[in-house]
């Protein structure tokens, strides 16, 4: 491609994104990304089959972050539009800030989804705040707001591109997985059995990222991208939601290999909340804690978090929500997308933390196996803002 037809290229692609993002709000906008349920201000506390639990003393005081989560239903298919439930259990989860994933399939579908978000959060702000900086991180839990931060779990927005990186940026974008499960431009995912690595064009978004303060992932990336990721990356990278291959092996978890290397690096390690972590069967809370004491075992403390892959509402248990799961497993199958094990009949959540309240109940499992205080705030919380602090320019 000639410069000009390049530039003429970007050119388009930024005033399509500055077009998207002003017109938020906009009927037109809006009839594209689903009208989402009028709500009022005043919210009422929703958790069916909520599981009860003894409160952490300190919960509400601390930085909380679930660094792969969102206010509206996760692994769900359609993902039916925020009503006053679901924004009720957004305030009442007491996290502060989740990395909410936005990427779509392309460049231009995912700048709908980011202005689809960027309506919600303008629509609800007792509820939502964007979170771009640590001030506005702070901010956030000030306010008893959930903050947003917008990621990817695909390089594929970028359509090849590096320009495109900085485009959205601009609109929010603070951490980007290199791919998802299967191969793209950039690697190889977990699922692709050539285990091929980072690609030259995976190298270069990787520096680029790096310059301009953008989180590199490598949760779905394959062993030797995962690893490549990790030694090309000149800042920390993170790994957002995974497990331990130690505690029960699966393609979607990790080495100890790899969080050491990670942990040596800087970076940090989220646990998810997953059925991966005791494949062929339904995970619990023990189980989860099983993980992350090994991932402390291997990283230390200060590389371990929490990235639960679900929403802040529990799962409801309806018979429409068993259908519309067992329709979205079904279809990833057929796809080719579907890790090993996501299971028609296993739901996506760990049994006795389906609640709004997840986090606080992680961090009483903890305390009862004798962690202390400073260590849970680290879990929780504050080793997801020690990688903002190491890594954000903005």
């Amino acid at each position: 491609m000639s410069g000009s037809r390049l530039n003429s290229e970007i050119d388009r692609r930024t005033f399509l994104a500055s077009t998207a993002a002003l017109a938020i709000g906009h009927e037109r906008l809006m009839n594209s990304v689903g009208e989402i349920e009028h709500t009022t201000k005043k919210f009422s506390t929703v958790g069916a089959l909520e599981p009860r639990g003894k409160a952490w003393p300190d919960y509400d005081r601390v930085i909380v972050i679930d660094f792969l989560a969102s206010p509206g239903y996760f692994n769900y298919p359609l993902n039916p539009p925020l009503n006053e439930s679901m924004i009720a259990n957004a305030i009442e989860s007491g996290i502060t800030a989740v990395n909410l994933t936005v990427s779509g399939s392309d460049f231009a579908g995912t700048v709908q989804n980011i202005a689809g978000w960027m309506d919600r959060i303008e629509r609800y702000p007792e509820a939502f705040s964007q979170v771009r900086t640590l001030d506005q991180l702070l901010a956030a839990k000030q306010e008893r707001r959930l903050g947003i931060v917008f990621g990817f779990q695909d390089t594929t927005p970028f359509e090849g591109g590096l320009d495109e990186i900085e485009i959205f940026l601009n609109l929010g974008v603070k951490v980007t997985q290199l791919t998802y499960n299967i191969r793209n431009l950039a690697g190889d995912g977990c699922l692709e059995t050539a285990n091929g690595g980072l690609t030259g064009y995976g190298h270069a978004v990787v520096e680029r990222m790096n310059e301009l303060g953008m989180i590199v992932d490598l949760s779905h990336c394959g062993q030797r991208t995962t690893a490549q990721g990790i030694a090309a990356s000149s800042v920390p990278a993170a790994i957002t939601h995974s497990g331990c291959n130690s505690v029960a092996r699966h393609p979607r978890s990790k080495d100890d290999a790899e969080l050491r290397a990670l942990a040596e690096g800087g970076g940090v390690i989220g646990i998810y909340l997953m059925p991966f972590l005791t494949p062929g069967r339904i995970p619990m809370r023990s189980d989860v804690l099983d993980h992350i004491e090994h991932a402390i075992n291997v990283c230390g403390e200060d590389h371990v978090g929490i990235g639960s892959d679900l929403s802040t509402t529990p799962i409801d248990g309806s018979d429409e929500y068993w259908a519309r799961h067992r329709e979205f497993v079904s279809r990833r199958i057929n796809e080719g997308v579907a890790a090993p094990n996501e299971d028609p009949d296993i739901l996506f959540t760990v049994e006795d933390l389906n609640s709004a309240r997840r986090m606080e109940l992680i961090a009483d499992g903890l305390t009862g196996r004798g962690h202390s205080g400073g260590r849970i705030e680290k879990i929780i919380g504050n080793n997801w803002v020690r990688l903002f602090e190491d890594i954000w320019v903005a």
